[in-house]
């Protein structure tokens, strides 16, 4: 990883992922300025390029020798959304940083309702009453937040946006994090709770589609299910544990009915059906081990959260 050690801070920095959004950044770079302009305070924006194939990258550099305020932080690879994120929080120097897609979803023009949340609290979620996007990507969110009560306590009330913004001591603090499968929500929560929202208008993309699908859903899913809980080894040993009663309830029963009638039972139904469920708790126990097994090994493997090429802008120090 590739990391800026500035030491002079500016009031607010924007870290956004940037993925086949080449026609949406011209507009968010104005939208931006022109708002982060009007709050009269010192300002970075850092735009992250997740090895977008498009030609995101080719923007960037232009927007940044147009906007001196612009920082493009360029990776090596994909890395997906959240290490995209980390990149550019360990690139960034805001005593605020406010987080937010790519794609004019999130509206510039609530920043400052955002950063006005802060006030007393540590982290500002948007709160969006609607959102327009997929049936599929709400179904996720939806989950994903059922999922977020479970394992790292959020509550009810409290909705998981990407929009947010965050005070530079948390930042800190979850930046420190260097194992491969970041998930932001996760960190925010293991280090501080007192959180705010404050309700903001979703939009439609400007241009482009969604990137997300069923696979990434999944992968942010297992991220925040292994990383910050156990509850999935928990699971798999509970239906072990229930498996071994049926299996023990159908013995008890088969051996009374063999001594009542003296007659073993018959067909090949019953077996089957026994052997399926018992087999199917063997792999979902054996997958959530080899699931830990495998992040485990990536961890202390040092697979890197991201690798940076290179960094454009006329805010950057130094570099280490």
């Amino acid at each position: 990883m590739s990391v800026i050690v500035n030491n002079t801070f500016v009031d607010i920095s924007v870290v956004i992922p940037v993925y086949k959004s080449q026609d949406c950044l011209s507009e968010l770079a104005k939208r931006l300025t022109d708002v982060l302009d009007g709050l009269g305070k010192s300002y970075e924006i850092v735009l992250v390029n997740d090895c977008s194939p498009d030609g995101s990258w080719e923007k960037i550099v232009e927007l940044s020798n147009i906007y001196d305020k612009i920082k493009g932080v360029n990776l090596r690879k994909n890395f997906g959304q959240d290490c995209a994120i980390m990149a550019g929080l360990n690139n960034s120097s805001g005593k605020c940083v406010i987080i937010m897609d790519d794609d004019l979803q999130h509206d510039p023009a609530d920043i400052p309702a955002l950063y006005n949340g802060l006030d007393g609290y540590d982290v500002c979620y948007a709160l969006f009453e609607s959102k327009k996007q997929s049936w599929f990507k709400n179904l996720g969110s939806w989950f994903n937040g059922k999922v977020a009560e479970i394992v790292i306590k959020k509550p009810q009330k409290i909705y998981l946006s990407p929009f947010k913004a965050i005070k530079r001591e948390v930042i800190n603090e979850i930046i420190k994090y260097d194992g491969p499968y970041p998930y932001i929500d996760g960190l925010l929560f293991r280090t501080t709770r007192n959180i705010s929202q404050v309700k903001i208008e979703h939009h439609g993309r400007y241009a482009g589609k969604g990137n997300y699908n069923l696979i990434k859903s999944i992968r942010v899913w297992m991220r925040l299910a292994t990383n910050f809980s156990v509850l999935p080894l928990r699971i798999a040993t509970i239906l072990g544990f229930i498996a071994s009663i049926i299996g023990f309830l159908l013995a008890l029963y088969f051996i009374i009915r063999h001594f009542l009638n003296g007659r073993a039972p018959v067909g090949w139904a019953s077996l089957i059906i026994t052997l399926l469920f018992m087999g199917g708790i063997q792999l979902i126990a054996i997958g959530a081990v080899g699931e830990y097994i495998g992040r485990l090994f990536m961890f202390y493997g040092k697979e890197p959260q991201f690798i940076i090429r290179e960094i454009i802008g006329n805010s950057i120090d130094n570099q280490k």
